[in-house]
């Protein structure tokens, strides 16, 4: 088992455990569970999906980094696929706090990452913040998105964004979550450089058209990838070096593991990536950056 569930999973219900044993006892959990899983998790302990996910949320905040706030905030996503994906807040020391991600912003990439098509709920262990609010309007669920939070009624986005502000407002088509390809190819590198490129093509920029994804490698030579996750209030916009990092660190390693990096992205784009990815990895100890313009 991972060093940072330990204590998490020791604080379980004794048949939770029991459950959860055979899936934990290895290092590389990858944070999430097939729907496979989560019915066999459901047939052993009698939890409901509502009741097993609340009850997963600490071995979700376990996989926080938080050195600046020391709040550690765990969020479980159910996609629609019956998968369940572990998502937590991360904070980088020596960067800006804009590079900061939050735990629903952590699960729905994860979610997105893993190939997930869509999501029909998210359980979290706090009220979920207006930045994050605004970010998960821009999914295909909508406004119907369940949302669950400890010792209240479950409710929808809607209810917890009224009178909100969308990419609907804005008549876009292809919403976050939705599969798309931009077709961009001829990105010269290595196998690094190509996953990026990959990561470009699935990214979601609909507003300023500057798609863009990055790759990592990380000390143990496997690679990351992350997408930009572009919103139609601008600021809530995720960047792709934070979603590869969301990967990365909830597959059980180290931000400050990073060799080198890959960013793949337009020429002359509206919205750049490359000086705060530049940045952001400097604070993690990485300088390795290629940085490739289609």
């Amino acid at each position: 088992m991972h060093t940072r569930f330990i204590d998490a999973y020791a604080g379980l219900p004794a048949p939770l455990q029991s459950a959860l044993e055979p899936i934990l006892r290895h290092d590389d959990f990858p944070a999430m569970f097939t729907a496979a899983q989560v019915n066999q998790l459901k047939s052993q302990t009698g939890l409901d999906d509502a009741a097993l996910a609340f009850a997963l949320l600490p071995l979700a905040a376990a996989c926080s980094i938080a050195p600046i706030s020391n709040f550690y905030v765990g969020a479980v996503a159910r996609g629609v696929s019956g998968n369940l994906y572990f998502g937590a807040n991360m904070e980088f020391r020596g960067a800006s706090m804009q590079q900061t991600v939050h735990a629903e912003q952590s699960a729905v990439t994860h979610a997105w990452m893993r190939g997930e098509a869509q999501l029909a709920s998210i359980t979290v262990n706090y009220t979920p913040c207006g930045h994050c609010r605004q970010f998960m309007n821009e999914l295909n669920s909508g406004t119907e998105l369940a949302i669950h939070l400890p010792d209240r009624a479950v409710a929808t986005l809607g209810d917890y964004l009224p009178y909100s502000f969308g990419p609907r407002d804005l008549e876009i088509a292809t919403l976050l979550m939705d599969s798309v390809d931009h077709g961009y190819h001829d990105a010269e590198g290595d196998a690094l450089v190509e996953q990026a490129l990959s990561a470009c093509n699935q990214s979601h920029a609909p507003y300023s058209q500057s798609h863009s994804g990055v790759a990592l490698e990380s000390a143990s030579g496997k690679i990351y990838t992350g997408r930009y996750a572009e919103n139609a209030a601008f600021n809530p916009s995720l960047p792709p070096l934070q979603a590869a990092l969301v990967v990365l660190n909830l597959s059980g390693e180290s931000c400050l593991t990073i060799r080198r990096a890959a960013l793949v992205e337009k020429k002359d784009p509206l919205v750049s990536q490359f000086d705060a990815t530049r940045a952001t990895l400097k604070a993690l100890g990485c300088d390795q950056l290629q940085h490739v313009q289609l």
